[in-house]
């Protein structure tokens, strides 16, 4: 079963601290993308969002950074946001709170931003208020696409896309390998889809 939005109930289970929309006051949606930079897709992202003039919020691992500096580069000089999404791709649920800690202080080297998204979604309460005392805006999302799911049916992603994404919404996508056959089909027809409606893509600012 895919939750492609996250609804009401689903949200009390997580810290009050955590961001899941925009303002619904103009015609705006957030696209996000997590886990690159990778060699593979991030460039072919840049180009699909120049196409729309579109900007975006980049979810960096730090060791991607650190393996692709350049890369990361290029997202801040297009005019893209980035936050932080650990250096490890950690589990906050799987994590001790010290750890958590130290792997988003040691992505923080790397990534000059106060954006923070946890991988898989995953935070304790107790790390998302040591995160908001450190001053982290805490993004989670209004709609999660499923691009990674191999299995994934597009049409029906599609469907459930157009379906969901509202004035202020942040949609998450992936900068990974494994997203790219459902992300090269879906991302062109959600830039044009929702320009068409006169919605404008941006980047998060807090």
């Amino acid at each position: 079963m895919h939750l492609y939005h996250t609804p009401w109930l689903f949200r009390k289970f997580y810290p009050k601290e955590v961001v899941w929309r925009m303002s619904a006051k103009k015609k705006i949606l957030y696209l996000t993308f997590d886990d690159g930079p990778t060699t593979e897709i991030t460039n072919w992202l840049l180009s699909t969002l120049d196409k729309y003039n579109a900007r975006a919020t980049f979810f960096c691992v730090g060791e991607n950074v650190a393996k692709h500096p350049e890369i990361y580069d290029r997202l801040i000089e297009k005019g893209h946001a980035v936050g932080n999404h650990t250096y490890n791709h950690l589990n906050g649920w799987k994590t001790g709170i010290v750890d958590y800690a130290e792997n988003v202080s040691k992505a923080k080297d790397l990534i000059n931003s106060k954006l923070f998204r946890p991988p898989y979604g995953k935070i304790k309460r107790s790390q998302a208020r040591l995160l908001n005392n450190l001053d982290y805006d805490i993004i989670l999302w209004s709609v999660l696409t499923y691009d990674f799911d191999k299995k994934l049916d597009k049409k029906e992603a599609w469907k459930k896309i157009v379906k969901y994404s509202k004035p202020g919404s942040i949609i998450v996508f992936h900068d990974h390998v494994k997203a790219f056959e459902n992300l090269k089909e879906l991302l062109p027809k959600t830039l044009e889809y929702f320009q068409s409606k006169e919605f404008t893509f941006e980047k998060i600012i807090l």
